[in-house]
């Protein structure tokens, strides 16, 4: 039997300034169930370190902070090592600089999986927090509550501190080693948790802060040719993987839609020897109509503009 019903996975470095603030936001929490903190700290260079062993050296019965490292693994290699220390039934991610302003997040997501077991993820609206302060309400980019592997497949559209999802890891059912070449893990995570089914929820709830431009996840998610590109091998290995096969004809259709994307995202960044290339390829292996034509040179001119 499980102890604890919701692992909370904490990935941080070099974040002494907002720390603090994310584990009391997540002690905090009001629930009928057990819960623990796990945290992945990675060997930073200012005080987080300290912080966190204060933190669970005053909450041992929740907070399981991973050992010590001898140098820097990089943000992946942790990603891994923290999500496979989540014993929970179900696991939830807060990042070290992000917080929670809900203190039933928890108990309203738990809820809502025990009660609709067809459902494997659910998250919320958050706010984006600023530099210089200011907060804005997010949106998801899908416009309907409930959405399945076949809509998360063209673009991650949870944000991570809101989420959280069933744990089917298990001795026989591990996270597939692909995972380890890619900067984040968080869309693959949840493409693989729903590979055989399972619905995804969108609570109309602001439940967490997401800082903007504050740590290392936030500069790498930036949307440019790069992540585009990094998406389009992350679909490609699923296509590979033997785990995703009744996925394969949507995951095809996912990346030709990002080839196509990636033409347009190089013209805005200028890169337009780099677009040019890609349209070419993508009229080689997938053929263009009018509208394709009609795409490319529409880009050329926005980034004009």
């Amino acid at each position: 039997m499980q102890k604890f019903k919701v692992s909370i996975f904490i990935l941080t470095y070099n974040q002494e300034k907002y720390i603090s603030q994310t584990l009391k936001s997540i002690l905090t929490q009001k629930t009928d169930f057990d819960f623990q903190l796990v945290i992945g700290e990675d060997c930073s260079t200012d005080s987080t370190r300290l912080i966190c062993e204060k933190f669970a050296l005053n909450n041992p019965e929740k907070i399981k902070l991973l050992p010590l490292l001898d140098n820097n693994i990089g943000l992946i290699k942790n990603y891994i090592r923290t999500i496979r220390e989540c014993d929970g039934k179900y696991i939830a991610i807060c990042d070290g600089d992000d917080y929670w302003i809900d203190e039933k997040k928890l108990q309203k997501q738990v809820d809502f999986l025990e009660n609709n077991p067809q459902f494997s993820i659910i998250y919320t609206s958050i706010e984006l927090l600023f530099k210089d302060g200011s907060k804005k309400k997010w949106f998801p980019i899908i416009n309907k509550a409930d959405t399945q592997f076949e809509d998360l497949v063209f673009g991650n559209h949870i944000p991570s501190v809101s989420s959280m999802f069933r744990n089917i890891q298990n001795y026989n059912n591990k996270f597939p080693s692909w995972i380890l070449k890619y900067p984040f893990g968080d869309w693959p995570t949840y493409l693989w948790t729903i590979k055989n089914g399972g619905q995804i929820h969108f609570l109309d709830e602001v439940t967490a802060v997401y800082r903007i431009d504050a740590g290392i996840s936030s500069e790498m998610r930036r949307i440019n040719s790069n992540i585009v590109k990094i998406n389009i091998n992350i679909l490609q290995d699923i296509l590979n993987d033997n785990e995703f096969v009744s996925k394969k004809e949507v995951v095809t259709q996912a990346i030709k839609n990002l080839n196509k994307g990636l033409v347009s995202r190089y013209n805005r960044e200028r890169k337009y020897y780099m677009g040019f290339i890609q349209f070419l390829k993508n009229t080689k292996h997938m053929g263009s109509n009018f509208s394709d034509f009609k795409m490319y040179f529409y880009s050329i001119y926005k980034s004009l503009i």
